[in-house]
């Protein structure tokens, strides 16, 4: 039996910096899929606070997902952004959670903390793991104190983050709610779920028209909101049947929110793999795409930062 058993739900919810797992160097490690939304959190979390050098990870493939769930390439370069499990050298992610726990009876998903010196899993909640990079490793950040000091989830912001973050999982569940639903009724609630939550996205931003960030600094609010949105486009609106509009065409606020995010913060552009996005919603929905088929599209997966935003950027910061 694991000495810290997994929670009820499935899921491990032990904390970085208790008694248990206290912060040392070289002691945890992540296990990620850049494909998924969620994961990506984590991985956005630790690259804004220059995190990769306190934390390594691992990669799993996009695809496929039967047979065993997901896995691991046997070297780095049988599928570039995935890398073999630097830990164990599984085959298999579930390799890593029977590892934790032999029993398991749970899903096998990424993100997920690794402590290696008790060899077991701390977390793999994507909130949890979010909040816990945020502030975690900051006394070995002395060098850094511009990420040290950054806060993505601060006090005196917390009650405005708590109320977009009710908005979030609307947004998120609604996606697949759509993809996924099996009569019209269900399918058009849910479509409705999420352009509900655009359109409340959309109106924040467009009552402050000179926020390059959703509260005005960068918080876990722009962190969950652009892992979800970053594939909107490319994917949930052709892939789910969210035909209702774009957020290049019908968000105008929320567009260049998106391209500021991708295009101008440091960090956010490393952790974003359109390559691995497109491959898991292409390859690993059989129910869906049966026959992996990869639409073609015209344009880009997303557009880029032009001279008008540019001047935009430029006069708010002299306003």
């Amino acid at each position: 039996m694991p000495s810290h058993p997994p929670t009820d739900d499935g899921n491990w919810r032990h904390r970085l910096g208790s008694p248990q797992f206290p912060i040392e160097p070289d002691r945890y490690f992540l296990y990620l899929g850049l494909f998924c939304p969620f994961a990506h959190r984590a991985l956005l979390a630790c690259e804004l606070k220059g995190l990769s050098q306190y934390l390594p990870c691992s990669i799993v493939k996009p695809y496929p997902k039967e047979d065993g769930g997901w896995r691991f390439p046997s070297t780095d370069n049988e599928y570039p952004g995935s890398t073999v499990d630097r830990l164990f050298h599984s085959k298999f992610l579930h390799e890593v959670y029977f590892k934790s726990d032999p029993g398991y009876k749970g899903k096998y998903t990424v993100p997920v903390l690794w402590d290696t010196k008790t060899d077991q899993i701390v977390n793999n909640e994507s909130e949890d793991i979010m909040r816990m990079l945020n502030t975690a490793f900051n006394d070995l950040l002395a060098e850094n104190p511009t990420q040290r000091e950054l806060h993505l989830y601060p006090t005196e912001l917390q009650p405005q983050i708590n109320e977009i973050n009710s908005r979030i999982p609307h947004l998120d569940m609604g996606v697949y709610k759509a993809g996924t639903a099996s009569d019209q009724k269900s399918y058009e609630s849910s479509c409705h779920m999420v352009f509900d939550s655009l359109n409340f996205f959309e109106a924040h931003l467009a009552q402050h028209p000179n926020n390059i960030f959703f509260l005005g600094s960068i918080t876990e609010i722009d962190v969950k909101l652009y892992t979800t949105l970053v594939r909107f486009d490319p994917v949930y609106q052709p892939r789910f049947n969210l035909m209702s509009g774009s957020i290049r065409q019908n968000y105008p606020h929320l567009h260049r929110w998106l391209k500021h995010m991708y295009c101008k913060v440091p960090g956010v552009k490393e952790t974003t793999n359109f390559k691995h996005i497109k491959d898991f919603y292409s390859q690993s929905h059989a129910d869906m795409n049966p026959e992996p088929i990869e639409p073609l599209c015209s344009v880009a997966d997303l557009e880029v930062w032009t001279e008008e935003d540019e001047k935009w950027l430029v006069e708010r910061d002299t306003a």
